[in-house]
């Protein structure tokens, strides 16, 4: 008995240990958006010494200021259509080339070799070629346009591929038998049961799209066009000497993914822990 209680102290104890370091970590992590979110509502200098840990005399005139001095709202909805349409192409585009990669054919190897490499190829290197592509297709200035090379992102194929694997393989089998198409299958059997993936694929192609600033920078020449990072720059040049009003526009620039995460991080960490214990 004393062997079990001992044994329980120490998996207790061991068990407090690393709640404490968590919470530290979190704390330090989260101490730059709290930073950010006080110096918004005060408006204060962030260099001065000793820095103030409590908000004085907060306020939202800064958060006005946003709205007063660019089209704020234009920008918002800019950036959400972009990312609406590179979350709904990474879904549909990213199921259906983790369903292929799941059978076996010639040359599958390959074509995963090829995509693992394509992933240590900056953006950068690519933009020459990606810029004429969307000339010739007329997409300069558009949605559409700056939608277009995040259609497809490498990273959430093998989300998706991980997760069809775990399918049983009698379910697939069993659709083919009674002549269901491969389309219908993905879409009726390995989507509705891939949730985690889902979330998975919208949270990374949504965070990707948004904080994209350089394709929309170099295609874009409309102001009304304009997304939110490419507001955020223009917003900067305004208020260059004033950190409220910057970090007034970085918190509402934030906020969006926050709440993406929140709302899909159950499915998110459900995904990463099905890979966890897959491997």
């Amino acid at each position: 008995m004393n062997r079990i209680h001992k044994k329980y102290f120490n998996n207790s104890g061991r068990n407090i240990f690393v709640h404490l370091v968590l919470i530290l970590i979190s704390f330090v992590m989260l101490v730059p958006l709290y930073w950010l979110v006080k110096t918004s509502l005060t408006g204060e200098n962030i260099y001065i010494y000793p820095p103030s840990l409590i908000p004085k005399n907060p306020n939202l005139y800064n958060f006005v200021d946003v709205y007063y001095w660019i089209p704020f709202a234009r920008y918002f909805l800019n950036s959400t259509i972009v990312s609406v349409i590179v979350v709904i192409s990474n879904i549909i585009f990213n199921s259906m080339a983790g369903f292929a990669l799941c059978r076996s054919f010639p040359g599958k190897k390959a074509i995963i070799l090829v995509y693992l490499g394509s992933i240590m190829i900056p953006f950068q290197t690519t933009i020459i070629p990606a810029f004429l592509i969307t000339k010739r297709l007329g997409l300069l200035n558009t949605h559409l346009g700056m939608a277009l090379p995040l259609f497809s992102i490498i990273i959430c194929i093998f989300v998706f591929k991980n997760s069809f694997e775990a399918i049983p393989s009698s379910l697939i089998d069993s659709a083919r038998i009674d002549g269901l198409p491969d389309w219908k299958m993905i879409y009726k059997i390995t989507l509705p049961l891939s949730k985690p993936a889902i979330a998975t694929n919208v949270i990374l192609s949504f965070l990707y799209s948004w904080n994209s600033f350089l394709w929309p920078l170099i295609i874009i020449r409309d102001r009304n066009m304009q997304t939110l990072p490419l507001g955020l720059s223009r917003f900067f040049s305004y208020f260059e000497q004033s950190s409220g009003q910057i970090y007034a526009f970085s918190i509402l620039v934030v906020a969006p993914v926050i709440l993406v995460f929140l709302l899909s991080q159950k499915s998110f960490i459900g995904s990463m822990l099905s890979g966890a214990v897959k491997g």
